[in-house]
């Protein structure tokens, strides 16, 4: 590792084509509008995109927040808003045919083993710099505020061999972009606004945080397993 990466710094070429991962549809929006934004031609693949063998009856209580009704087809609304909203950030979404948790039982929801191989392919399609070989997390815009939540991502993650370390991503912050491309989900704002207070969080102009996820330096490793890191 050179002291460019040691610092945070990225490869030359790194950047010049992105995939950025999305759990369900608005989450890069609201966790990676500014990268997104930021460079023109990223590929947003969203996981959970696709439609449930059947919407429940009545709606699920955030789809009825959003201003659906029983017999609307949730997934067409919301695809058409992430296009939208991708298009407004210069970004191609994909979307892969997971149904998203709220439509299905515990038993039925897709596993991390189901799920990989159709996401490596999608990924693999897109071709990105930035992926192979090198991966990034970005921070979820509502859930990372939870008391210790993304302190416990994180020492998970360091625990485990793969170590979280904030990168040095250029962007070009952007309220007003990342504002309209929010606003492209109008099914979205009112229950975001409702349980996730989304109206304060924009208001305070949150900095975007991009996690580099590599292996320990060399010599480093002993750190992962130590129980107590307040001697080194």
């Amino acid at each position: 590792m050179d002291s460019r990466q040691l610092w945070g710094a990225l490869e030359d070429g790194a950047l010049d084509r992105i995939v950025v991962v999305s759990p369900h549809f608005d989450d890069a929006a609201l966790g990676a509008a500014h990268l997104i934004g930021t460079y023109p031609g990223t590929t947003v693949i969203t996981v959970l995109g696709g439609r449930p063998p059947a919407y429940p009856d009545p709606v699920s209580d955030w789809d009825a927040a959003g201003g659906f009704k029983v017999g609307d087809d949730v997934v067409a609304t919301r695809r058409s808003e992430d296009r939208a909203a991708m298009t407004s950030l210069g970004a191609e979404p994909v979307w892969l045919e997971f149904a998203d948790h709220q439509y299905l039982a515990p038993g039925d929801r897709p596993r991390a083993v189901d799920v990989a191989p159709v996401l490596e392919r999608a990924i693999r399609d897109a071709a990105p710099t930035a992926v192979p070989p090198i991966w990034f997390c970005y921070e979820d815009a509502g859930y990372k505020h939870l008391p210790g939540l993304l302190a416990w991502r994180v020492a998970k993650l360091f625990r485990s061999g793969l170590w979280p370390t904030p990168a040095v991503v250029p962007v070009v912050p952007d309220m007003a972009a990342k504002r309209r491309a929010i606003e492209c989900y109008p099914s979205q704002l009112d229950p975001l606004e409702a349980e996730h207070l989304l109206g304060e969080r924009l208001a305070a102009n949150i900095p975007e945080q991009y996690w580099r996820l590599d292996p320990p330096p060399p010599g480093w490793e002993a750190l992962s397993s130590s129980d107590d890191l307040s001697e080194r």
